[in-house]
């Protein structure tokens, strides 16, 4: 069992940056590919990245390429997403999701989710 708490959401202006956070429990935390989706209103839930178990390999969906990181701390139980030069349609509620398998795009795949964080990008 894994619970996820995401944090550092809030109100930024375009061209600005956040730090996002996920907080896992569990003991196996280590051996799960850890992601970030986001939803915005109206729209369905899309990939944004994904980190392997070891931090050894990542992927990015193509519009956060060069913008977003993803990183994990698997001594703290931490999973991480810098986002650097955000956009108004980065406006979306971004949650963390864990899957015990392999790294993939798929949210269906994800055995675990947070509940999500709020990030506003103003013009």
């Amino acid at each position: 069992q894994v619970r996820l708490v995401e944090s550092g959401g809030g109100v930024v202006q375009a061209g600005g940056s956040l730090r996002l956070s996920c907080a896992a429990s569990g003991r196996t935390f280590s051996t799960y590919a850890m992601g970030w989706f986001r939803q915005a209103p109206g729209k369905e839930r899309e990939f944004v990245a994904v980190i392997s178990w070891s931090g050894g390999s990542t992927d990015y969906a193509d519009f956060v390429k060069g913008r977003f990181t993803i990183s994990r701390d698997n001594d703290n139980n931490m999973v991480y997403l810098q986002m650097n030069s955000l956009k108004r349609e980065d406006t979306a509620v971004y949650y963390c999701a864990a899957d015990k398998i392999s790294p993939t795009r798929v949210a269906s795949r994800y055995e675990y989710w947070g509940q999500g964080t709020q990030v506003t990008v103003s013009s």
